[in-house]
């Protein structure tokens, strides 16, 4: 099944009109014509059927023929990951976590970020395309970047955790999770968290965990811990 996303769609609506860059791809690039099935998302456990109605190149219109509509999980996987020197790498995270299932991904500005500037406007279309891609019907949630101070700050249901490189006592990630439990993890840079970063964490009641026993990039922690999460709650 090919997946479209449209996050304009309801379930009231009878028809929808994809747009001009998309209904370009549909008609142009697939050759779709009319009569023909499309199956669409908007990103909030939702998937249409649809059937084509009108084949423009400029705004392909289809009217939905049926609906239905996938339970959410049962916990929240929420990854702040601070971005990494090389975007590209960053954007391989993304891309993964989503295929993965992770529910929300917030960019953190720390100490020793060597990126401190996000433009989240291609994060977005990567995470669009590897929900489509992956056949998910919930897009995830990507918030715009914060300091780690403003984040660690926050009021969060569930467990919370820090990953970092210091040598201090910490127990293994998947020893401390909890089954159907909302996960807040935070992941730092290329530098790793400072120190201070880190007692910040620890006096906000986060718990440091480790993620294995050998030392992993930023973008490679990020997506081991949310494969780790997603497995226990399989």
């Amino acid at each position: 099944m090919q997946l479209f996303y449209n996050p304009n769609i309801t379930l009231t609506d009878d028809s929808f009109v994809f747009d001009k860059e998309e209904s370009k791809h549909i008609i142009k690039v697939l050759r779709k014509k009319e009569g023909d099935i499309l199956f669409v998302t908007n990103g909030l456990g939702y998937l249409f059927k649809t059937e084509i109605a009108l084949a423009s190149d400029s705004k392909c219109t289809v009217t939905i023929v049926s609906s239905e509509k996938q339970e959410p999980s049962g916990f929240h996987l929420h990854l702040a990951v601070a971005p990494t020197k090389m975007n590209e790498r960053y954007e391989w995270f993304l891309e993964k976590a989503t295929e993965i299932g992770i529910h929300e991904i917030t960019p953190i500005i720390c100490d020793h970020s060597e990126r401190k500037v996000v433009k989240t406007d291609r994060y977005q279309k990567i995470i669009e395309s590897a929900m489509k891609q992956s056949l998910h019907y919930f897009i995830p949630k990507l918030n715009e970047p914060i300091s780690f101070k403003e984040f660690v700050k926050k009021d969060f249901s569930g467990q919370k955790f820090i990953a970092h490189c210091e040598e201090t006592d910490k127990k293994s990630l998947k020893s401390e999770l909890k089954a159907d439990e909302n996960v807040v993890l935070l992941i730092g840079p290329e530098g790793d968290f400072s120190t201070k970063e880190i007692q910040l964490a620890l006096d906000t009641k986060f718990t440091p965990i480790s993620l294995g026993n050998t030392r992993l990039r930023t973008e490679t922690a990020a997506v081991v811990a949310c494969h780790t999460v997603v497995l226990l709650n399989e």
